[in-house]
């Protein structure tokens, strides 16, 4: 399976009380302005802060939708201490699907903030991380984008944050497999098209600006013989071999791969995906060097770890590469309203609270660079071990935050 970015792979609660308290839809919501305290039917209560989530409920990334879900609603239990509300203002939270549509996804924006939705959090898919983007910044809402892994999301807007890593990150955990590139070779076997040629650049830029060679074998995406780019990859004779792959094709690439005793020849880097894609590796599996965003475990049992997989179990599902997203979306929506006692009026005033915040999330610490909101993070080299339903993955080493962060963006707007 590819290095796993939302915006091209075609893959494959907390309690119910606290859902009854969270998962309203916005025409439930109470009369009042969001974030500011009323006066409902003679009593004291707080008016709600409204939270619309924009993500892929359907469509080819629905598997990676469900995950940041899953992870949102543990994440807000986690960051209300299980109340679901903020200095007593309950935060009731919206869906809305885009099945990965971005004119879709755009369409639920727009209506979102006409019901007076200043916090808009999802994404799931980076080409719609990169049209809410701009809406968020034009209607002045925070906007948080999830499992979108796009390099341009981040810097996009002073209004626009990410609870997920980006490409490069991938990247640079890629590069830790070799040390230092100078003089290195290093091959990318990708399919010809978006997806492929962009990890083409970006190895290009990260591995290539280090002082590495860098070339690609480009198979077309209707392929279904890969035994050809499996030789091409080996004669190149690569120090790294870095696959970025997507589709059903993966099994039959991973065999030709094994076939061709590539994995003999070369060290093999490739992103390490969910869990429902461990089979697919076969034999192949315990031969390849992952990097990784998150499996379940990775982090060796952060607080935040534990309570989401607590959670996530309880509700009936597993933690997954993207359920962190979620966690940390959550934590990060909590975090700016407190910082506002409950208030999500002065949209300047969440982003000014979430700038530079350092804060100990599911992988462990993290941070929201001021400059960019690029979220440093650390990242894993994985090993695979079994084959098959066996399959299980290990961490080997924890990659630094900053070895691992991009480089600073100027923001763009």
């Amino acid at each position: 399976m590819p290095v796993t970015d939302a915006t091209h792979r075609r893959p494959v609660r907390r309690l119910a009380a606290l859902a009854a308290c969270v998962l309203l839809a916005a025409g439930c919501a109470k009369a009042g302005t969001a974030g500011t305290s009323t006066e409902a039917g003679g009593g004291d209560g707080k008016s709600p802060v409204k939270v619309g989530l924009v993500y892929s409920k359907t469509g080819p990334l629905a598997a990676y939708g469900k995950q940041y879900l899953e992870g949102f609603k543990a994440g807000l239990a986690y960051a209300t201490k299980g109340t679901g509300a903020v200095d007593g203002h309950p935060v009731e939270v919206t869906e809305q699907d885009d099945a990965g549509d971005p004119a879709k996804a755009v369409s639920a924006a727009k209506d979102l903030i006409g019901k007076n939705v200043r916090i808009l959090a999802g994404s799931t898919a980076s080409g719609v991380a990169l049209q809410v983007g701009p809406i968020a910044a034009q209607n002045k809402v925070l906007f948080i984008s999830g499992p979108a892994a796009a390099d341009k999301v981040t810097g996009l807007n002073k209004y626009t944050f990410r609870s997920g890593r980006q490409s490069y990150q991938d990247t640079r955990a890629a590069a830790s497999f070799i040390g230092d590139a100078k003089g290195k070779k290093v091959t990318v076997l990708a399919q010809d098209n978006a997806f492929g040629q962009a990890n083409v650049a970006a190895v290009k830029e990260v591995l290539g600006g280090g002082g590495a060679s860098v070339d690609a074998v480009l198979a077309p995406p209707s392929a279904t013989d890969l035994t050809p780019f499996a030789t091409q990859a080996k004669a190149a004779k690569p120090d790294l071999l870095y696959v970025a792959w997507a589709g059903d094709t993966a099994s039959a690439l991973w065999t030709s791969l094994n076939q061709q005793d590539v994995f003999s020849a070369t060290k093999v880097v490739t992103g390490l995906d969910v869990a429902a894609s461990y089979p697919l590796f076969g034999p192949a599996a315990e031969k390849i060097d992952f990097l990784n965003h998150y499996f379940a475990g990775a982090a060796g049992g952060t607080e935040a770890e534990l309570a989401m997989t607590d959670a996530v179990t309880k509700a009936g599902s597993k933690p997954d590469l993207f359920t962190p997203d979620g966690f940390t979306a959550a934590q990060m929506v909590v975090h700016a309203l407190e910082a506002n006692k409950g208030s999500d009026a002065d949209t300047d005033a969440l982003v000014k609270a979430l700038e530079g915040w350092s804060f100990d999330g599911v992988k462990g610490r993290l941070t929201v660079r001021a400059e960019d909101h690029a979220l440093l993070q650390p990242m894993f080299q994985v090993k695979l071990t079994g084959t098959g339903a066996a399959a299980r993955p290990t961490a080997e080493k924890i990659l630094d935050a900053e070895l691992v962060a991009p480089p600073v963006v100027k923001m763009a707007g």
